[in-house]
Parts: C-alpha cells; sequence; structure tokens
C-alpha cells in the first residue's frame, strides 16, 4: 500500500484513523500554470474506521523550500467537533520556524487562507474558495491503484486492485504557486498531530508513495512516522541500503538510491506539469515506477493502472462509493 495503516502502532486497538495518511499529492493545476493542487488523504477504508474528520487534531502539509528538509512553509488544517452532522475546516498558512515545528501549541496563529469551510458527508462536493484558494474536505473515491493481495503473497500479482471501490477523507487545496515560495523546486511532505493529555504528538507522516510500508519493518514504521524528514538519512539510510541490496543492487548503486528516497520527501517542481517523480498526479503509476527501481528491474508492473472516476476538475477525487 502507498501509506494505508503502515505502521504497526496505526493497527493497535487505541490507534486513530481519522489521522492516519493514506497518500499525498502534489501536481500542476490542469490548464493553470500558476496554481498547484495538494492533496492529503486519510482515514483507510472510510466510513468503516472512522466518518469524521479529528477535531483533537492537526493535519498539516508542509513545504521545504530551500532544500535542508525542514519546512519553511505550512499549511495548518484543522476541524471542529461534528455537531448536529456537521463539520467545519480552517486553513493556515504559517511561515518561517513555526512551519517547521510539529507541537501543535500555535494553532491558531498564521494567516487564515480558508474558514468555516463544510466538510462533505455525501456525494455531494461542497467546495469553499477564498481569494486565489480553493479548498474541500470529505468522503471520496480512494484514489489509490494496487494489487495489494499480489503484494502480500510475496509479489505474486495478478491485477487484482484492492482499493477499486475503497473510500478515504479527502483534503484538497488549490493554492497560488506563489504560496509556495519563490523557488519552485520543493519538497513536500504531509504530518497529523494527536492532542493527547493536553498536547500534540506526532501521529503519522509521509512524502514519497510506499517509502515506509516496503523499506522499514515492525517498530521502525512507527518510528520513522515520529521522527521528521532531516533525521531521515542518519537513522535509516543504513537499512535502505541494505535492502536495496537484497534486490540485488552493488553497495554503491543502493547508496545512489538510497539518497534520491531519503529525506522521505515527496520532489515538486511547480513550474513543471511532469507527474512523478515531479510530485504526484492521481494518474501517475507509482507503483510501478517503484517496483523497477527497487528490485532492481525484476518487477515491473503489478497489473493495475488508475481508476476511471477521477474528476476533471476540482477536487478531482472521484464521488464516494
Amino acid at each position: 500500500m502507498a501509506d494505508h495503516l503502515d505502521a504497526p502502532g496505526l493497527m493497535s486497538p487505541d490507534a486513530n484513523a481519522k489521522t492516519d495518511i493514506t497518500d499525498i499529492y502534489a501536481f500542476q493545476k490542469p490548464g493553470d500554470s500558476d496554481k498547484s493542487i495538494l492533496i492529503l488523504n486519510v482515514n483507510p477504508l472510510a466510513p468503516t474506521l472512522a466518518n469524521s474528520f479529528e477535531h483533537n487534531g492537526t493535519y498539516l502539509l508542509k513545504i521545504d523550500t530551500n532544500g535542508d528538509a525542514r519546512a519553511e512553509i505550512a499549511f495548518r488544517i484543522t476541524f471542529s467537533d461534528v455537531d448536529d452532522g456537521r463539520q467545519w475546516a480552517t486553513v493556515r498558512r504559517v511561515w518561517g520556524g513555526e512551519a517547521d515545528e510539529d507541537d501543535g501549541d500555535d494553532e491558531d496563529d498564521g494567516e487564515v487562507v480558508i474558514s468555516h469551510a463544510p466538510v462533505s458527508f455525501g456525494h455531494e462536493a461542497h467546495v469553499t474558495r477564498h481569494g486565489d484558494y480553493k479548498f474541500f474536505a470529505g468522503l471520496r473515491s480512494d484514489p489509490f491503484f494496487f494489487d495489494l493481495v499480489g503484494f502480500l503473497h510475496n509479489f505474486n500479482f495478478t491485477g487484482s486492485d484492492f482499493f477499486i471501490d475503497k473510500n478515504v477523507f479527502g483534503i484538497v487545496l488549490e493554492v497560488p504557486n506563489w504560496a509556495l515560495g519563490n523557488n519552485p523546486k520543493i519538497g513536500v511532505w504531509a504530518r497529523t498531530l494527536l492532542k493527547k493529555n493536553g498536547r500534540f504528538v506526532r501521529d503519522d507522516r509521509m512524502g514519497r508513495p510506499a517509502i515506509n510500508t516496503v523499506f522499514n519493518h515492525g517498530n521502525d514504521k512507527n518510528v520513522f512516522n515520529q521522527i521528521n524528514p532531516v533525521q531521515d538519512r542518519k537513522l535509516f539510510e543504513a537499512s535502505f541500503i541494505a535492502t536495496l541490496e537484497s534486490f540485488g543492487y552493488s553497495n554503491s548503486q543502493a547508496d545512489a538510491i538510497a539518497d534520491i528516497l531519503l529525506p522521505d520527501i515527496l520532489t515538486y517542481d511547480y513550474s513543471s506539469s511532469a507527474g512523478f517523480l515531479n510530485g504526484r498526479k492521481l494518474t501517475d503509476d507509482v507503483i510501478d515506477i517503484e517496483l523497477g527501481l527497487v528490485t532492481n528491474g525484476k518487477i515491473t508492473t503489478d497489473k493495475v493502472g488508475p481508476h476511471t472516476d477521477y474528476l476533471s476538475t476540482f477536487p478531482y477525487l472521484g464521488n464516494p462509493h
């Protein structure tokens, strides 16, 4: 899976599906090169595991503007509690040192770019517009496509798409490119926080698809979710190299690929409409690309292709099943 239920801690009895990241996407807005689309999906198998966003949590889209694996800009999304079947979202843009922090103590700081946006719990997509920004949050068709059963059976792929009829809770933000910084070559990752015992703690994070799922094992998956990208190479580069060597790469080749994969940040040039590894579009077959990469060409496809229910306009995610 890209990041669905990617760590043992997220599958424990007290885990919170509302802040479990499934996928993130970043791509140039179709037909408008001055804007970008950022998507953060959570809550695998929605609404079975959870039927709303977490009001005691924070959803963060982080932007690295200078290649230091730290966030200089962040979009902070928070939600109200559900009241009479309704829930509302607020989006703030923060920058500087506050963008890199994960403590959530200053959750009311920053520029409010979207306020009181209604969450969509049904098929109708309620879209909120304010200035150069556009926002959606709610139940949507899961855009990810992958032969999960084949993966779990030692890469014996048959082309059966486990996610073809599944849903997620999607957060979609259309932003003007200037809000992502002056340098078009940025890095994007997502982080979720949960408030426990009066303070925010890190829950999940994701950059490129399938990194934690494929390369880490056991409790290392939990550790990977808890740290920030700037720590990735120090703590995980050796194990990534060992995994790549097990697929037939030489040590020097494995070292070079690990340097590409770590830190776990989705690289994106907002001046380009190209797809993965430049950002990630909904239709990008990231699994085929990464299978060929990590297995040294031994496996090149899971025999599954993109879904057919993506929308051509905002919020781009298909209607829920």
